[in-house]
């Protein structure tokens, strides 16, 4: 059980003086408990020959005094050892979500974002109450089991021999027991799991669920999961249910022993009643202990199952991380793209991208064309590391890509993903969330360049509108410019859009480019377009068709050519002179 405990092994080590504090004052305070049942079998004994009132008050205080030092390192061993367990889970939260910020995109493919909340918020309560109140009452248990046993030997060693007989017993049970609920409670945090990552994807998905009217069919789904779970826990239910009872009845019978043989010892003669009193209140206070042992070994089976999955989590190596050893250019980055023979597959699959050679100079644009799957993302994925090509097939300013820190790298480039994403704040927060101290004015020109200004405005808070999760108070147009906006905001000397124009109409995005083309000076610009009207005033266009550049060149020299680009366009132009003409 205490290997499962290694992962914490730093956290521990970092709080080792508060945790040493902790555990002086539990000492003190089971060294002052184990005194109490002494003095009550002295007060009896020394009334059995007389009882005045001087030695009721004498006694009285003693035991008063006794309470007062008691409770203040009770009050110690209590404020120390709980607060350390909430500072390691301040800690270990951090950790977490620290390490889950730097994964790359990869990472949140494979892993549900319902099952990992489950493990940051029910896993981490569970690994706190094993660092408070399990090793807490475990220190409690062990230090007066150890300081009481002496004065009960020298009390009766006949007597506590006997009513330490049924202890083996309860050290056997709480093993069986013990493994079992270990294996269970790992069993409900899967299932814990799989219920949160159930209710985030239909909370997400809630309009979706509702256009096809799947409302039904997915609470039936989601009552037979919880279904499971219940089923899981009742399960841990009834073997707790029979863990504590058997501790009390071996606690039981430990005290029935204690009363049959102690009796004839006091009968006989070989210890006075005063002392058969003192051993009965070490028994009865070692009652507590023994039966919270039944609740500390849940707690820590409890425990070390979560901390298994913490621990997977915290383990996590980003798969887009700085390489040691390479020295990190931290130069200015002034814009120069090279793609270099690149061949790109996801987890060693079927290739992507084949033969990619491309050469985009500072301060250039290219557009990129091609059908649904050719692998227009995925190439522009590669530029701020979202993904990882092979050494040296994609540079930057002449130099490998994994040559620049990460987050250098990141800071020189603006990215408008294909996929809008908006945090549950203010337009205007969402708009300067990569220039965190930027003006209102720098905020409102963003927002001009990618025309959603006005329409700001027309809100009753303009820019101090909240907008919901995921940004679902705003048109999927709304969303996309202000995405747009949040990079130009950055000034970034690479500019990238993932299709960034693909839920506007022709008119906004004949406005939207007409501002771009001004932040477009200066600074290289790729962008991936579907509509050759997108397309055509780019410096130059690459089509992309089923991985490889099958049609490089600008507007012009591309028609002359007569290839997929020249199909594009004259299909383009057909619709709009039929919408026209409609």
């Amino acid at each position: 059980m205490f290997s499962r405990l290694r992962p914490l092994a730093p956290y521990l080590k970092r709080y080792w003086k508060p945790l040493a504090w902790g555990g002086v004052a539990t000492i003190f305070y089971n060294v002052v408990k184990v005194l109490i049942p002494l003095v009550i079998g002295h007060a009896i004994d020394d009334m059995h020959h007389g009882i005045t009132e001087q030695k009721i008050l004498y006694h009285s205080l003693r035991l008063f005094g006794l309470a007062v030092f008691s409770s203040i390192f009770l009050y110690t061993m209590r404020q120390v050892v709980i607060g350390v367990s909430r500072q390691i889970e301040f800690d270990l939260r951090n950790d977490l979500f620290a390490n889950l910020e730097r994964q790359s995109a990869s990472f949140y493919q494979t892993h549900r974002t319902g099952d990992i909340m489950a493990r940051t918020t029910n896993d981490l309560n569970a690994v706190r109450q094993l660092l408070g109140p399990a090793i807490m009452y475990s220190a409690n248990t062990i230090v007066f089991t150890a300081a009481a046993l002496p004065f009960m030997y020298r009390i009766s060693p006949k007597l506590t021999f006997f009513a330490f007989v049924p202890l083996p017993l309860a050290s056997i049970l709480v093993q069986y027991f013990g493994n079992r609920i270990h294996t269970r409670f790992e069993r409900i945090q899967a299932m814990f799991s799989d219920i949160s990552a159930k209710a985030q994807e239909n909370f997400s998905g809630a309009r979706l669920i509702r256009a096809f009217a799947q409302e039904d069919a997915e609470i039936a789904s989601f009552e037979t999961a919880n279904s499971e779970y219940i089923r899981r826990s009742l399960l841990l239910v009834r073997l707790m249910a029979m863990l504590w009872p058997t501790l009390e009845f071996v606690l039981g019978l430990s005290l029935m022993i204690t009363l049959l043989v102690g009796g004839h010892e006091v009968v006989m003669h070989r210890i006075s009643v005063g002392e058969f009193t003192a051993f009965n209140v070490y028994m009865v206070q070692l009652t507590w202990p023994m039966i919270a042992v039944g609740w500390v070994v849940n707690l820590f089976q409890r425990g070390t199952a979560s901390i298994v999955r913490i621990d997977e989590l915290l383990k996590e190596v980003p798969a887009i991380r700085d390489d040691a050893g390479q020295g990190f250019a931290e130069a200015e980055i002034h814009g120069a793209i090279s793609f270099c023979n690149l061949n790109f597959s996801y987890n060693k699959g079927t290739p992507v991208l084949s033969g990619i050679n491309l050469d985009i100079p500072a301060g250039s644009s290219l557009a990129i064309v091609g059908p649904t799957g050719s692998g227009k993302s995925t190439l522009v994925n590669l530029i701020p590391r979202l993904y990882d090509a092979e050494p040296g097939t994609v540079l930057i300013d002449g130099k490998p890509i994994r040559s620049f820190r990460v987050d250098s790298l990141r800071r020189g480039i603006g990215f408008v993903p294909q996929e809008t994403f908006l945090f549950s704040d203010t337009i205007r927060e969402n708009i300067a969330f990569g220039v965190p101290f930027a003006t209102e004015e720098q905020v409102e020109s963003a927002a001009v360049t990618a025309h959603i200004r006005t329409e700001i405005l027309e809100f009753p808070k303009g820019f101090a509108t909240l907008v919901g999760e995921r940004g679902i108070t705003l048109s999927g147009g709304q969303k996309q410019r202000t995405a747009i906006a949040r990079a130009v905001l950055r000034d970034p000397k690479i500019l990238v859009l993932d299709d960034a124009l693909a839920s506007v109409d022709t008119y906004t995005e004949e406005r939207i480019l007409s501002g771009l083309r001004e932040v477009m000076q200066g600074r290289t610009t790729v962008f991936i377009a579907h509509r050759v009207s997108t397309a055509r005033n780019a410096d130059r266009i690459a089509v992309l068709i089923d991985g490889r550049i099958a049609e490089l060149g600008t507007h012009d020299e591309l028609l002359a050519g007569g290839g997929y680009y020249t199909g594009l366009f004259e299909k383009q132009q057909l619709e709009e002179e039929l919408a026209v003409t409609s």
